[in-house]
């Protein structure tokens, strides 16, 4: 030990800093008094959210039209607040060779309980084949209870122009594995002969021979955008803030945008 007092590294203040420094932790406080006020104007002005933003799930497609979900119910189990419930099936046991996604397994049942959420991505950290991922969509709010429960049609994405409505066989000649590697980018003739020969009226066939004969560029994988009671719920909260009536609400645009 040493007799040495002790000496703090931080610096002390001066007699000016002590006779301030009762009232210094109002400096952010006073400093901004003569600035101007900013408002949000939400819902009339919205704002698009950081990228990195976690939002409303999404289930994404290959090229082919074919979903990467394969029921390995990974992301319920990474899951710290059990709000995703997944049932797998096999498709082996769908007629005719058809594939709801590559490989063994598919998922048949896809439910994520946004009372339960809490938007943590570990799900999407847990996902093996890149098929959940997160958008940027925030308004997600509703009118009850049981449309808080997002079911597999309301979280998968969007077939894109050119891409072939599952089930249909993979491609051929490949596994799972060109898939996860992104070497399938456009659904093939044979994808398309086969989907003509099953489901004549299927109303992807056309847009998926145009790609497979040329006449158009392959798919681009695109968005999903709010589901109907979301978007109403935000059209409410907006009639709501400007005094108006909530009864009949219009019905909302699902465009999809670019991915």
């Amino acid at each position: 030990m040493t007799d040495k007092p002790y000496e703090p590294l931080r610096p002390s203040k001066g007699p000016l800093g002590e006779l301030f420094a009762p009232v210094a932790g109002f400096g952010v406080t006073f400093s901004s008094m003569f600035r101007p006020t900013v408002t949000e104007q939400y819902p009339r002005k919205k704002t698009a959210p950081q990228r990195r933003y976690h939002g409303r799930h999404q289930l994404n497609r290959y090229a082919d039209g074919l979903e990467k979900c394969i029921g390995c119910e990974l992301c319920a189990w990474a899951c710290p607040a059990d709000a995703i419930y997944v049932e797998g099936a096999d498709n082996a046991e769908l007629p005719d060779g058809e594939h709801m996604s590559p490989g063994e397994r598919y998922g048949r049942v896809y439910q994520i309980n946004y009372l339960r959420c809490i938007f943590c991505g570990l799900c999407i950290e847990a996902c093996p084949t890149r098929a959940l991922t997160m958008t940027n969509d925030y308004e997600l709010a509703g009118p009850d209870r049981a449309g808080m429960i997002y079911e597999k049609q309301d979280l998968l994405a969007p077939l894109a122009e050119g891409m072939l409505a599952a089930p249909h066989p993979m491609v051929e000649g490949t596994t799972d594995t060109e898939y996860y590697r992104g070497e399938v980018t456009a659904p093939t003739a044979q994808q398309v002969d086969w989907v003509r020969e099953h489901r004549p009226d299927d109303p992807t066939l056309d847009a998926a021979a145009r790609v497979v004969h040329g006449d158009a560029p392959p798919p681009t994988p695109r968005r999903h955008r709010l589901r109907g009671s979301a978007t109403k719920a935000a059209v409410a909260t907006r009639q709501a803030a400007e005094g108006g009536h909530v009864a009949a609400l219009p019905t909302p645009d699902l465009t999809d945008g670019p991915r």
